[in-house]
């Protein structure tokens, strides 16, 4: 069942700006910049309880996936390294360094990704509800959903039902999202969803080489990113950490924003995992 707390994102609509490659972005705040990526189906206001409560201390830039919200396509068939290099073009193009990265999901995978090829472009990483090393049966039905999509058939509601559990339909957030992956492109939906099913072995043998602070979170209940695949990265990540919210499911930054905003105010101001 789903659970939310009393802060809730609106259906509104951020004012976005458009850096020369084509990406689509919000930037909201000033001070060290923080960037947000969500994840397939989405769009970045998805970040929504995110972006209002961290950008009173700093700059928080949430930026639409490829193919999503306002931004340019993707080629078909574009892998997680495509997404990543993606990424690392929207940096150049902003100008920016030393960001703090968090991703959710396919966003997660990519800021993974970041963490691994960019350097010290990236101060800071955290993956909200990533996956890892899925085992062979999950494996087998995302790429098979992977498959259904790139043939044209979209499933909304599946997806929903995975995300928030039987008994949530009715709930604001459920409605909300459902908008959102109703409206998204159906093509670059299957190239990311394709880049998705695809990438949770791209980078997986290399968090050993991430040394900036890095957050791993998830809740406890979500079948997908589930909190082995957290703890899994945490402790393979030299200054990697988890935190696993109880009771709530993969789109728990929506579900459970008060927690996951003071979880990541607190990854923000750290330097070290927490002993």
């Amino acid at each position: 069942m789903l659970q939310e707390t009393q802060t809730q994102p609106n259906d509104l609509r951020f004012e976005r700006s458009r850096t020369a490659h084509g990406t689509a972005y919000a930037a909201v705040g000033a001070g060290e910049p923080l960037v947000l990526i969500h994840g397939v189906g989405m769009r970045l206001e998805a970040w929504a309880p995110q972006i209002a409560a961290l950008s009173a201390v700093r700059r928080v830039i949430a930026v639409d996936m490829p193919g999503h919200g306002a931004s340019e396509k993707l080629a078909p068939g574009s892998h997680l390294e495509n997404f990543v290099d993606w990424l690392e073009i929207f940096l150049d193009d902003l100008a920016l360094d030393g960001v703090s990265l968090a991703g959710h999901s396919m966003g997660a995978l990519i800021s993974g990704g970041a963490a691994v090829t960019l350097g010290s472009r990236i101060a800071r990483v955290a993956l909200l509800n990533g996956v890892h090393l899925r085992n062979p049966v999950a494996k087998a039905a995302v790429i098979a959903r992977a498959q259904t999509i790139r043939a044209g058939s979209v499933d909304v509601d599946g997806p929903l039902q995975r995300w928030f559990g039987e008994g949530s339909q009715m709930s604001p957030i459920y409605r909300l999202t459902h908008g959102w992956l109703s409206a998204v492109d159906p093509d670059s939906y299957a190239t990311a969803y394709y880049a998705f099913a695809h990438g949770d072995e791209t980078y997986a043998g290399r968090w050993g080489e991430v040394n900036c602070p890095a957050l791993f979170l998830t809740g406890s209940h979500d079948p997908n990113s589930t909190p082995d695949m957290t703890n899994a990265m945490a402790d393979a990540t030299p200054k990697g950490w988890a935190r696993i919210i109880d009771g709530h499911r993969h789109m728990v930054n929506l579900t459970a924003p008060d927690a996951v905003n003071a979880i990541v105010e607190d990854w923000l101001a750290r330097e070290e995992k927490p002993e």
